[in-house]
């Protein structure tokens, strides 16, 4: 491929959840800013917590052979929620010469403003990451001790509390 893409990522958390929230404005970039390149969209519908999800793996691949100039997303967090992740992924787009945008956070990695504003955003998503897991397990623990229970089927906790069927 002789001409460079650009890349359009969107991810949701889970196959239950839809694009929708961040498609128009990626549409909205891509009529004003493509100028007639070529423009490929990928996408998953898994969580942001590792980068192993088959859109990201594909996009990855097309980004390491040279095909992709600039990579747009909605919100940085849409690439991932660890911080060494995304600066990973950073450093590696830097080298590879890909532009990355991101629409929400006013990030535009061709600048040095942008990169420091990168590593800032991917410590704080990886911070809420850490807070929403914090704030999971201690409402798992309060549930407990107040005695209740969830998980496995009905029949199952029937047979485990030794309760008549």
């Amino acid at each position: 491929m002789s001409e460079r893409t650009i890349a359009i990522y969107v991810r949701v958390s889970s196959k239950k959840q839809k694009f929708r929230s961040q498609l128009p404005d990626l549409k909205q970039w891509v009529t004003a800013y493509a100028e007639g390149a070529t423009v490929q969209w990928y996408d998953d519908k898994a969580s942001g917590r590792n980068m192993d999800r088959p859109g990201w793996r594909q996009l990855e691949a097309d980004i390491d052979t040279g095909k992709i100039s600039t990579l747009v997303v909605w919100r940085l967090d849409r690439l991932g929620r660890t911080a060494a992740g995304l600066t990973t992924l950073f450093e590696k787009l830097t080298v590879r010469k890909v532009n990355l945008v991101s629409i929400k956070d006013g990030v535009d990695l061709s600048t040095p403003a942008g990169r420091l504003i990168a590593n800032v955003l991917a410590s704080v998503a990886a911070f809420e990451n850490e807070l929403r897991s914090e704030r999971i397990v201690a409402g798992q623990e309060a549930a407990r001790a107040t005695g209740k229970r969830w998980g496995g089927s009905t029949v199952y906790r029937i047979l485990a509390e030794g309760q008549p069927s």
